[in-house]
């Protein structure tokens, strides 16, 4: 076996547990110290599952930073993280990948350039940006393809996939609809990636238009192809993530269910690639992605 991967995590932004939740699916948690989390729903999920033996293997969380010493300390203890650093460049030289746990994205830049100078793997939590111009700066950093990783875990959720008898009772994918609860800045990505995945065909957006309503927010794209995408953000409204895809013959409706089970297989797929130093999050992909983001912050 090779030897166990050391993965420094940074965090925390504010309404995000992810330096919480990411590190106990490394390294277990302790169930006292995770109930005062803050995130009532993350030791819920992680009670469910069985541990060890669903953490991933070979790989774990050594090190943490956040803004707050105290804080850091908090999740040392609840995730079970051997050290705490008092400055985010503490963990160069120390671990052998970052993941940056902050869904803040205009931090993203700031906090992610000295590991991509310094040619550290990087997982930079969802949204990677909230601009082209953003986006491709981080891109550019890269030191060798494939060292940034940026993503929302939803896209390897395989309850928003179309299985082979979905795909061909709804016969040719012409329009997706997507909603998503709270804001578009954090959230919209959530559905915006799933979405384009479903339809890899689809050509380079060629017009959009958008709707917002208190803090509702409707995006409508026209692809090349002629396939067309609507991401809603609903605000403060309890609605699903949930699509409806709408073929020539038919239509299925998805729904997000199990966050666990997606935020295991994007991190094993972070592993892997930081393994294999290959391309698991094309730069192309991250930037479609971006670009919708873009449009919807945009009256």
């Amino acid at each position: 076996m090779s030897k166990a991967l050391r993965l420094g995590i940074m965090g925390m932004s504010p309404g995000n547990g992810h330096p919480y939740s990411w590190s106990a699916i490394f390294n277990g948690y302790d169930a006292t110290a995770m109930e005062t989390c803050g995130f009532p729903v993350i030791p819920r999920y992680l009670e469910q599952q069985r541990f060890p033996d669903d953490c991933i293997d070979n790989a774990r969380v050594t090190h943490v930073w956040t803004h707050d010493p105290d804080l850091s300390r908090q999740i040392a203890k609840a995730a079970c993280i051997d050290s705490v650093c008092d400055h985010p460049d503490d963990l160069i030289g120390q671990v052998d990948a970052v993941l940056l746990a902050r869904d803040d994205a205009e931090t993203h830049l700031q906090y992610a350039t000295p590991f991509l100078k310094a040619g550290l793997p990087i997982y930079v939590d969802k949204p990677l940006a909230l601009s082209l111009d953003e986006a491709k700066a981080l891109i550019d950093l890269q030191t060798y393809p494939g060292q940034l990783f940026s993503c929302t875990a939803l896209r390897y959720a395989p309850e928003l996939q179309l299985d082979a008898g979905q795909r061909a009772r709804i016969g040719e994918i012409r329009c997706v609809a997507a909603t998503v609860p709270k804001d578009w800045d954090k959230y919209a990505v959530h559905v915006i990636e799933p979405m384009l995945r479903l339809a890899p065909e689809r050509g380079r957006l060629r017009k959009h238009c958008r709707w917002q309503s208190a803090d509702r927010i409707v995006v409508h794209t026209e692809f090349e192809s002629g396939i067309e995408c609507q991401v809603s953000t609903y605000g403060a409204l309890p609605v699903p993530i949930s699509f409806r895809v709408m073929g020539t013959t038919g239509y299925c409706d998805l729904q997000f269910s199990d966050t666990f089970r997606a935020f295991r297989a994007a991190l094993q797929d972070f592993v892997d690639g930081t393994r294999a130093r290959d391309v698991r999050t094309a730069p192309q992909e991250m930037l479609d992605v971006v670009e919708i983001i873009e449009l919807g912050r945009s009256s």
